[in-house]
């Protein structure tokens, strides 16, 4: 569960998930975790732009809301993968109808099925 803010903090649904998705590269790190899991690396190399600072200080905020599992495997050289959990592939379907709504009021194009 979520609970970032304290429990009376928050004022409807929309504001609870707004702070756990707010800014502007925490939806765009689902959407590449949407698939398959992914190391620091490969999510810097799928959003350009991100400076590695924001996607390590994003990364630690969804896996402390429950978003997204950190699996450390303890090697030589180290490894770390980043994947959603069950909670965030639910907060990934959930933003699909905002996804749609983007590309169709937004960016002009024809409604579809994609995701993203």
């Amino acid at each position: 569960m979520v609970t970032r803010r304290g429990e009376n903090a928050y004022h409807c649904g929309i504001d609870a998930a707004m702070d756990v998705v707010g800014g502007k590269w925490k939806v765009l790190i689902l959407w590449a975790l949407e698939e398959e899991p992914r190391r620091f690396g490969e999510l810097r190399r799928m959003l350009p732009g991100v400076t590695e600072k924001v996607l390590a200080a994003h990364l630690r905020e969804l896996e402390t809301d429950g978003i997204v599992l950190r699996t450390d495997f303890a090697e030589v050289p180290p490894k770390v993968e980043y994947s959603l959990t069950d909670l965030g592939r639910s907060l990934n379907r959930a933003l699909e109808p905002l996804g749609a709504w983007g590309r169709e009021h937004v960016l002009g194009e024809a409604p579809e099925t994609s995701a993203h």
